[in-house]
């Protein structure tokens, strides 16, 4: 009978490790005892975090977007771990425009959408694409599992708001691409999930007014709080541990739904 596997042992890469979401996964993995590669840009705090948790973690400065800044990224991976069982995408930015300002005059800038799109959706295929040539090197587990991916969305994938045109297309191609990666992937034993959260105590919310941060909370039906990042680093690893989790999005949002 399959057992339900630990993160103990495992070695995971998380984009976007430097703050907010990503930084939240990576510590959990590493407080669980997986070894962690944070991959972000080069200006972020991903080499302060990566100290900070010790010998277990290190930093690649990567720009997801770019194929040999991933490459060289594995290959420390590799150099330094000797492979690679989970990724983590949480790299992403987002952009507030409407499609269409009336009061500027102004159409939402091409180059906005493209570079959200480029950033969440490229980037997040880019890093699958390539780290599953490092994971597919693993032996199989007893379920023939070589590796996973947990990719991140948002509940804007369902519901964006005003304004969010660029944020919405490009984590609804996120949740559109979980089933035909994880069926892509299938052959090669490797798991495929995405996670779609709600309002977290992010930095980016942080940077909100507090009487924003507060009504925003009042919006969730139950717990009436922002999330914690940690919250949702536990649902990424519970994919990581649930063998039959396979080719699904998970909402982690507290009920709540934007209209």
């Amino acid at each position: 009978m399959s057992k339900v596997r630990s993160v103990k042992g495992l070695v995971a890469l998380v984009t976007g490790g430097g703050s907010g979401l990503g930084k939240a996964a990576a510590t959990r993995l590493v407080n669980q005892g997986a070894k962690v590669a944070i991959l972000d840009l080069p200006t972020s705090q991903g080499e302060a975090v990566a100290k900070e948790l010790g010998p277990a973690c290190m930093f690649a400065p990567t720009n997801v977007t770019s194929a040999t800044d991933v490459e060289s990224a594995l290959a420390a991976i590799k150099s330094k771990f000797d492979r690679l069982d989970v990724t983590v995408n949480c790299a992403g930015v987002g952009v507030a425009f409407l499609t269409f300002s009336a009061s500027k005059n102004k159409p939402h800038l091409l180059e906005d959408f493209e570079r959200v799109l480029s950033v969440n959706t490229v980037g997040t295929f880019n890093v699958c694409r390539l780290a599953v040539g490092l994971m597919n090197a693993n032996e199989p587990d007893d379920n023939g599992q070589r590796g996973v991916i947990v990719n991140t969305a948002s509940i804007a994938a369902y519901e964006g708001q005003m304004g969010q045109v660029a944020y919405a297309a490009s984590k609804g191609a996120i949740v559109s691409m979980t089933l035909p990666l994880a069926r892509d992937l299938s052959g090669l034993g490797i798991r495929v999930c995405t996670v779609a959260p709600g309002l977290f105590d992010t930095p980016l919310l942080a940077s909100l007014p507090e009487k924003v941060r507060v009504f925003l909370a009042q919006t969730i039906p139950f717990p009436k709080r922002l999330g914690n990042p940690d919250e949702l680093a536990h649902v990424v690893q519970t994919i990581i541990e649930n063998p039959l989790m396979n080719g699904e999005v998970v909402r982690v949002d507290g009920a709540l739904r934007m209209g």
